[in-house]
């Protein structure tokens, strides 16, 4: 897409806060951040909403909600649990799907939001 801002990201047209990049997928921070850690997983290819996808994206959605976990952990706000069962941590991942889901840009996208609560105007 001509005007997409990820897809310019994408093509390295427009530079950013790369955390993560392979053939499918780029990570990158958020510009303005609602939380101590906040990133987003977009895939290359452009598809404008969560409600876009369909079975053929199945494998690409997958691959978004496992990389979360690692790239969370890698940004300082991984879930873990210790020997005496205590947890700490932790992080919600998120899609905005339309202009009523609060969704800016379209070119799909999952945000990752973290770190030490309360985080600026998100519940």
């Amino acid at each position: 897409m001509d005007n997409c801002i990820f897809c310019k990201i994408a093509a390295k047209q427009i530079p950013s806060k790369l955390i993560y990049e392979d053939d499918d997928l780029m990570a990158f921070h958020d510009i303005r951040p609602a939380a101590p850690v906040h990133f987003l997983i977009v895939p290359k290819q452009h598809i404008p909403t969560l409600a876009d996808c369909d079975e053929r994206h199945a494998v690409l959605l997958g691959k978004m909600a496992l990389l979360a976990p690692r790239l969370a952990q890698e940004q300082g706000c991984g879930y873990q649990v210790d020997g005496d069962g205590v947890s700490s941590g932790g992080y919600k991942t998120l899609f905005n799907v339309g202009p009523d889901g609060g969704q800016e840009v379209y070119h799909l996208h999952m945000h990752v939001i973290g770190g030490p609560r309360p985080w600026r105007g998100m519940h």
